[in-house]
């Protein structure tokens, strides 16, 4: 340890956190709050979690499935185990649950807050990034399905992203079609890690109808109206009909109210779906890495009400939106009269006032980052030096 506020290892950080910096911070702030607002606009109440709960609490239920990525820690004043949260969808569900039990269903919810993991991935390596989202508790309707999608697209849009597309899939499909053909459990699993490196070859090597069957499923990917029609081809055990139909409803109605939305379906995708049990979908853009959010069905409190929702990743979203606009900020000379700065800043003006009398004002403007200075009553552009 050291006590030089100028030693490098003062600024050393964990692997995956980092400090957010001017104007990155602000834009941030920003764009958090437009997709709020958005929210709002749809008819959705923020809730606020805290950062941390009881790990009974948290890791119950669907929770479990995000044991391996949560920090743990004693709570000193009830001497029980704790839980910093790793995602925001399950405590807003708790909320809906233990909270909101008698408020109105369908209940629609809203959220904004950091989440921390305890590792990251490949495509994320931040280990702590912001979450943004939305939870629709206590309908089971494609109509449902279809608002979620919809309120993801039009969120998106709204803060400046473009090129995005949405891939729908079903993570229960594969688990149900396994369950019919009678595969072992071992078996299952051979499937599912065949599935996920996208290898025909091993799926076929399961041998019988199971084998051919999987792998038309795995083929019914791609762009939404050609996936619908192959998967409607195939001829699945009674059993995943609804899994089916619900896709193929859910994929008719975001057609008919966004016929320019850039959908496909990877009906095998489970990866990173963990809790999720019905249709779901992941959030892409053209030219970024990672996911800018992901979305679906779950079973929300003890109960198990229906529920459907989706999260977006600040961090990715801000790889595929405009970066922040110059700041409109102005030099104030010392002495400069309150009102004055005041009705700068009522038109818009970030106002820098100098501390102290006798500094070289276009020297200390171009220092503090101010594109203008006000002179003699005027707002006057600084220019850089030649």
């Amino acid at each position: 340890m050291t006590d030089d506020p100028t030693s490098p290892s003062m600024a050393l950080l964990p692997a995956g956190l980092r400090d957010l910096l001017p104007p990155d911070a602000e834009h941030e702030a920003r764009v958090v709050g437009r997709l709020m607002k958005e929210f709002t606009r749809h008819g959705y109440e923020r809730v606020k979690p805290p950062l941390i709960e009881f790990e009974e609490g948290l890791l119950s239920g669907p929770g479990r499935a995000l044991a391996k990525q949560t920090f743990r820690l004693m709570d000193p004043i009830s001497q029980q185990m704790m839980g910093v949260r790793s995602d925001m969808t399950l405590q807003v569900a708790r909320i809906a649950a233990t909270r909101m039990p008698k408020s109105p269903r369908p209940l629609r919810l809203s959220y904004a807050g950091q989440v921390l993991r305890v590792k990251g991935s490949q495509l994320r390596p931040e280990r702590q990034f912001g979450q943004v989202g939305i939870e629709l508790i206590g309908g089971m309707q494609v109509e449902a399905d279809a608002e979620v999608v919809l309120l993801a697209a039009s969120a998106l849009a709204a803060v400046g992203a473009d090129s995005v597309t949405i891939d729908l899939t079903v993570p229960t499909l594969v688990p149900t079609v396994c369950r019919a053909l009678n595969l072992t459990d071992a078996e299952t699993r051979r499937v599912r890690d065949a599935l996920d490196r996208r290898d025909t070859a091993a799926v076929a090597a399961i041998g019988g109808p199971a084998g051919d069957l999987l792998v038309r499923i795995m083929g019914a990917a791609g762009p939404a109206a050609a996936a619908v029609a192959a998967l409607s081809a195939v001829d699945l055990p009674t059993v995943a009909e609804p899994d089916r139909w619900r896709l193929t409803e859910v994929v008719k109605l975001l057609t008919a109210a966004a016929p320019h939305l850039n959908l496909t379906i990877d009906p095998v995708e489970q990866r990173g779906f963990e809790y999720q049990t019905g249709l779901s979908f992941t959030i892409f853009a053209r030219g970024v890495t990672g996911e800018l959010g992901r979305g679906g069905r779950y079973r929300s409190g003890g109960d198990g009400e229906p529920a459907t929702g989706f999260t977006l990743y600040t961090d990715t979203v801000l790889r595929a939106i405009p970066g922040p606009p110059p700041p409109r900020r102005i030099l104030l000379p010392h002495g400069t009269p309150y009102a004055e700065g005041a009705r700068l800043r009522d038109e818009g003006w970030q106002t820098v006032a100098v501390l102290e009398p006798g500094a070289d004002l276009p020297a200390e403007a171009r220092r503090q980052g101010c594109g203008h200075l006000w002179a003699g009553g005027r707002i006057q552009e600084i220019q850089d030096r030649p």
